[in-house]
């Protein structure tokens, strides 16, 4: 017999049907000698500090560092997830292979190793490695099944994650929460210190002092008014108004004179194809949803077989992906006629978007070519915006024609630019709307039309050169203003590119390897701050709340806070997934690291303390039931 494990009972039915094992079974299908069973995501957990020795059950200053010699996990204490243990342990005994079919990642293969691990399994293991749940996606995946130790190094860098989480979350949390927070019951206001979290936060509380700190200044620049059309001088902006009056009255004696026109044409290629954070990025900025609703709404996607695996941090597809384009756009009802420009032709193969370099486990998220029906308005939202960016990387690029004007008031020169779009190309698929009534809702015209890079520069009229006329000369007024507070979708890209301010889209690609956090735990990280009142919500603005701020300004060790150097470990922790980094290495560096830090705190000689109350036993308690072990100690 066969036994499969699956990462959720909705994806053990699909597979249980492909497979042929159709009799429900308490815990699990059978049938055609499969048996298909699930967890529920994490079964299994790093021990707590108090399951190594008693002494770590108190909370301590003189027991810290925690390290034990040897990591060990165990089941949670749920008798849900016990009872189901149960099942998997009995069928991993009376089987004669086990398929590991969890969702395809980092996450996944750590979930469902623990739980093999615990169950003692003893079996040869193979893979299902799949980046769908169509059919056609989970007969292929069984006919290509990989061996277990293909992907080694990806559960090697899973298990790192999360005890180097543990390595620094806990002991950092004691440190931090016994040195510094109110003396009556420590516990009753902990501190809550993490390796993702604590530089996120640090993001959030630095940006927002920034802008708090921030002075504006004013300046004046010289323009001019000539046919309707604001022309700017190429004259050093002045300090005040006086100083600027000279050159007005200047400019004003003389007509002005075009002296040259210039135009060409400017090509704008389609965006990539999302990866999970700018799809995130993308949904927050045009519908307002979290990333956290962003992310639970593509999974639900992917598992109503809609769209690919969603928890990737690539833009790219594969090569063997091309020829399935095709019937994926094909399999597009509701977007059909946005598709007449490119019926009956070859379908374009850009290498900004085809580069098997550039793809490790999963390609770039596309939909599934699956009819789609009966979706619920955000479900509709980020599946419409998944297949208009999928649709517009077959079209041809956006051609602008763009102008610019350089004039003369005597002495003084003067510039104008503008563009209009010649060519709509891919901006013709986010223009496009079907207004024909479907079973799904489809978006409205205006609200949801897309504005991927909307022509925001000004058409201008025809100029000759050599032409002149009376024009009207001002001094117009400029005022710095403040970078703007995080959104989700910023801190996000943020977090991405480990702080730095990144629009370019290479650019961002070859930062992504040092971010900070993976695709997939990025949105936890944001509901772990507000959980633990760190940060809160403004409008769609982030803000850092009195407890935020106090925290990060006590924490003086960069190496907890930095972005830059908690995206370094995460680089490395890429690097041990790749077989490219030693594992070891990573965590006796890490252990290094809390033992200076423990050192750095205890010898701190000043009396400083918080005394806002952050987070008391009962709501711990609370939170813990709704953050995965993987996540609520980064």
């Amino acid at each position: 017999m066969i036994l499969c494990i699956t990462e959720k009972p909705s994806v053990g039915a699909d597979i249980a049907k492909i497979l042929g094992a159709e009799v429900r079974r308490d815990g699990y299908f059978e049938g055609n000698d499969y048996c298909v069973t699930w967890t529920f995501g994490h079964l299994c957990e790093l021990k707590d500090p108090a399951d190594y020795t008693p002494d770590w059950k108190r909370w301590s200053l003189s027991a810290l560092p925690m390290i034990p010699e040897r990591f060990g996990i165990k089941l949670k204490d749920d008798k849900g997830i016990q009872h189901q243990f149960e099942v998997i342990e009995r069928l991993i005994k009376k089987c004669d292979k086990v398929v590991n079919c969890g969702d395809a990642g980092q996450e996944g293969e750590l979930i469902q190793r623990w739980v093999m691990q615990k169950a003692g399994c003893d079996k040869p293991v193979e893979r299902l490695w799949i980046s769908s749940l169509t059919d056609e996606s989970i007969k292929e995946g069984f006919e290509h099944l990989r061996p277990q130790k293909e992907l080694e190094s990806l559960y090697i860098a899973g298990l790192c994650r999360a005890i180097g989480d543990w390595i620094l979350g806990i002991n950092a949390t004691r440190l931090y929460t016994l040195k510094y927070a109110e003396r009556n019951d420590s516990r009753n206001n902990v501190l809550s210190v993490g390796r993702v979290q604590t530089p996120t936060l640090a993001l959030v509380v630095n940006r927002q002092k920034e802008i708090e700190c921030f002075v504006p200044t004013t300046t004046y620049e010289l323009r001019t008014l000539y046919r309707d059309v604001t022309f700017t001088s190429n004259v050093k902006a002045f300090k005040t108004e006086e100083d600027g009056q000279e050159k007005l009255k200047d400019a004003a004696e003389c007509e002005f004179e075009v002296t040259e026109v210039t135009k060409k044409k400017v090509k704008e290629a389609p965006p990539r194809l999302f990866d999970l954070t700018s799809l995130q990025v993308e949904a927050n900025k045009k519908y307002g949803l979290s990333a956290d609703e962003t992310l639970k709404t593509i999974q639900s996607l992917y598992e109503k077989k809609l769209t690919t695996y969603p928890r990737v941090d690539t833009t790219y597809l594969t090569d063997d992906v091309y020829p399935k384009c095709g019937p994926i756009l094909n399999g597009l009802g509701y977007y059909q006629d946005a598709l007449k420009p490119i019926r009956g032709k070859k379908l374009k193969k850009s290498n900004k978007v085809f580069d098997n370099t550039k793809v490790t486990d999963h390609h770039a998220i596309i939909p599934t070519g699956m009819p789609a029906q009966m979706l619920s308005k955000p479900e509709w939202q980020i599946y419409d915006l998944v297949a208009r960016r999928f649709i517009s990387v077959f079209f041809p690029d956006c051609v602008y024609d763009q102008t610019q004007i350089k004039g003369k008031a005597g002495k003084i020169e003067f510039k104008a630019s503008g563009k209009r779009i010649a060519e709509a190309g891919w901006k013709s698929v986010y223009d496009w709307n079907n207004s024909q009534e479907k079973t799904m809702t489809p978006p409205t015209a205006k609200d949801d039309a897309d504005d991927e890079g909307k022509d925001q520069e000004k058409t201008l009229p025809e100029f000759v050169k050599g032409e002149k006329g009376p024009h009207k000369p001002f001094l117009g007024k400029k005022t710095t203003t403040p970078p703007s507070y995080y959104t989700e979708g910023t801190l996000l890209k943020a977090m991405e590119t480990a702080g730095a301010s990144v629009d370019d889209e290479e650019l961002r690609e070859a930062l992504k390897a040092n971010g900070i956090g993976r695709p997939s735990t990025r949105a936890a990280i944001i509901e772990i701050l507000y959980k633990r009142a760190y940060i809160r919500k403004q409008g769609k603005s982030l803000r850092a709340t009195d407890a935020g701020i106090e925290l990060i300004g006590l924490i003086k060790e960069e190496l907890l806070k930095s972005a830059k150097l908690t995206g370094i470990w995460e680089g490395r922790l890429r690097g041990i997934e790749r077989g490219e980094y030693s594992a070891p290495e990573f965590i006796s560096q890490l252990k290094g690291m809390i033992n200076e830090i423990t050192l750095a705190v205890l010898r701190d000689p000043t009396n400083r303390r918080i005394t806002q109350v952050i987070e008391t036993p009962k709501q711990s308690k609370t939170k813990k039931k709704k953050l995965s072990s993987n996540t609520e100690n980064q």
